[in-house]
């Protein structure tokens, strides 16, 4: 670099650190003045090296390090008039800057469903409980009219545990919620009004519909006189705080072993008002539930007298539920722990 060049250089970036107002330019002043690759004046004394003479290449050494030392001192100065010692401090102390917030979590769809169903229930004086996943097949099956014979209970079906407990009893995980109906009808007498949200378990081959884990609701009432009419206004008045939308409830012949008579609960379908469309099939109905009237059987394992109360009870697959709600096409998302899932909610 020719000294008149350098002495343009000098004057040139003197002016632009006197108009400099903040710490920011003065930094990007002084990365294009001392930058290690690229700086200007950096650039000057690695040029030094090219000039054949020593004599020559020692005086432009001297004038260059004097524009090095002179900048230097012209960025200090102004850095202390602008009140600012440190350029990076300014940078990293600013109490004007709002706070970086950290990441949140999210709630996943399935616990969203299952808290906005509890809240439903409970609004409706229902008691909420948690059961074993582990469980003996006799709260799991027998105690509700499922006989050893029914195919529920093959090992294809169902995870049986080894080896059997000290009183001959085999353990499973449970394969639905209502294996706490029993346990919490011998634990308290009528009337009962009762939802059971947890994990289950089937020994099933995944698909895009079926998981080998996944969560439902059961829920029982047992009191005196009630009726399927009972048991209709529940499941409309829930379904319709669910889905908010008013929903009609059709109830259609179904097999459940612990209830008599069994029902298959369908809903008119939100996303076309009962028209027809893909989601429904066309039949403008979706299914949403089993249910039905409690088998005497079932009281008569809990201990209560024989004709003494009535009931009824459901169970609600909450992810059958979250998919609906939220339009999922694959169970398989819910457990597959993408985050790119869970986002979304």
């Amino acid at each position: 670099m020719k000294p008149t060049e350098l002495e343009q250089l000098v004057e040139h970036y003197q002016g632009a650190i006197q108009l400099a107002t903040t710490a920011v330019v003065l930094e990007q002043l002084e990365v294009e003045l001392f930058h290690k690759k690229t700086g200007k004046l950096t650039s000057a004394l690695r040029g030094l090296a090219k000039i054949p003479d020593v004599a020559e290449r020692k005086q432009q050494g001297v004038i260059v390090n004097e524009a090095k030392k002179t900048l230097q001192q012209a960025l200090q100065e102004r850095r202390e008039q602008l009140g600012v010692n440190h350029v990076k401090s300014a940078l990293v102390l600013d109490p004007t800057l709002p706070a970086i917030a950290p990441p949140l979590g999210h709630i996943h769809p399935i616990r969203l469903v299952q808290n906005e169903l509890v809240d439903i229930f409970r609004s409706m004086s229902f008691s909420v409980y948690e059961g074993n996943e582990l469980e003996t097949e006799d709260y799991c099956f027998e105690f509700l009219n499922i006989p050893p014979t029914h195919p529920a209970r093959d090992l294809q079906d169902t995870f049986y545990l080894e080896p059997r407990r000290a009183d001959g009893l085999k353990e499973v995980l449970r394969t639905h919620t209502s294996n706490m109906q029993v346990r919490l009808m011998r634990q308290f007498q009528p009337p009962l009004r009762v939802i059971v949200p947890g994990r289950v378990f089937r020994n099933e081959a995944i698909d895009a519909s079926h998981e080998h884990t996944f969560y439902q609701m059961e829920g029982f009432v047992v009191d005196k006189n009630v009726s399927i009419g009972n048991l209709t206004y529940v499941l409309k008045l829930v379904m319709s705080k669910l889905l908010k939308s008013d929903v009609k409830v059709r109830l259609r012949p179904g097999y459940f072993p612990y209830v008599e008579p069994g029902f298959e609960a369908d809903c008119s379908c939100t996303q076309c008002a009962g028209k027809g469309c893909s989601v429904c099939k066309q039949t403008g109905w979706v299914e949403m539930l089993g249910c039905g009237m409690t088998h005497p059987k079932v009281y008569e394992a809990a201990g209560y007298e024989a004709g003494k109360y009535t009931g009824f009870a459901f169970g609600v697959g909450l992810n059958r539920l979250a998919m609906l709600k939220y339009n999922i096409r694959d169970i398989r998302h819910f457990m597959s722990g993408d985050l790119r899932v869970i986002r979304q909610f």
